[in-house]
């Protein structure tokens, strides 16, 4: 039996070896494919395609390659392992919704992220948080082995370990979620601060960020393993799959308020925070 379990824990470990390799050099590729994202046709897309070039210039990055999401719910999000191998999708609801100057402010956010190698630290850090995740369940599964044959020498003892590395296993994986939340939600500070940088207009990006984020259209392709991709958290505070969720994203208020002083303007009054808070 302990040879057996020995085995599992060693298959286990390959396996999570491969899924990780896989997810950085496919990655993309899967969540592109699961979001319904088309190539955008330069034809029916030049302003967007002229955005991302013009933006991708001044980021000193690569062009990178540009999908369309056919969604009529406001947003955009960029993925990829480095500025040579990334992707922005774009919803064909926020090409309705936003103006020139907006869509600029959100592909220079999005192309702060890949300028930052956010998309290459944000899938790392998903690699990691499985990592812990399946080091929590194989030292669970170890001290249950060992247990089992120990048990009746150490009595209480042992009954105690048992415990303990049960809540190991258990609160792991989710003080390494908060890590990664809390992480994600400075790289989006950073890159609001970058489209700032790139585009010299704070106001294009805040008026974006209030429309995406008051939009009441729902993202459908959207789901818990892809909302932190997203500019602007896509699952909405009254859709029922929005229960028990971590915020992956910071208050759209707070964002706002730190685009207002880059350009020394008042913060949001409290009923202004009251309207955008509703919405978050």
């Amino acid at each position: 039996m302990l040879f057996r379990s020995a085995g599992a824990t060693i298959l286990a470990v390959g396996l999570g070896l491969v899924l990780s390799l896989g997810s950085y050099y496919a990655g993309d590729s899967v969540v592109l494919s699961a979001s319904h994202a088309v190539p955008a046709d330069p034809a029916q897309h030049a302003q967007l395609l002229n955005v991302v070039q013009e933006i991708a210039i001044a980021a000193n990055v690569p062009m990178p390659q540009v999908y369309l999401i056919d969604d009529s719910a406001p947003n955009t999000f960029a993925t990829g392992r480095d500025p040579e191998h990334a992707s922005i999708a774009v919803t064909t609801g926020l090409l309705e919704k936003v103006n020139r100057e907006e869509l600029q402010g959100v592909i220079a956010h999005e192309l702060g992220h890949v300028r930052n190698f956010d998309i290459r630290f944000m899938l790392l850090v998903g690699v990691l948080v499985g990592g812990i995740a399946l080091l929590a369940d194989m030292f669970l599964r170890a001290r249950w082995i060992g247990g089992g044959r120990r048990s009746r020498d150490q009595g209480g003892g042992q009954a105690i370990v048992m415990i303990l590395a049960l809540v190991l296993a258990i609160l792991a994986p989710i003080a390494a979620r908060l890590v990664q939340l809390s992480v994600s939600r400075q790289r989006e500070f950073l890159a609001d601060a970058t489209s700032v940088e790139l585009t010299r207009n704070p106001e294009g990006l805040e008026r974006a960020l209030a429309k995406i984020d008051g939009d009441p259209d729902v993202l459908e392709v959207a789901n818990r393993a892809t909302q932190h991709l997203y500019i602007v958290n896509p699952i909405k505070k009254f859709e029922a799959r929005a229960s028990g969720l971590f915020s992956t994203h910071p208050p759209i208020a707070d964002r706002i308020d730190r685009l207002r002083q880059l350009r020394a303007a008042p913060a949001l009054s409290a009923e202004e925070r009251d309207l955008l808070t509703s919405t978050d």
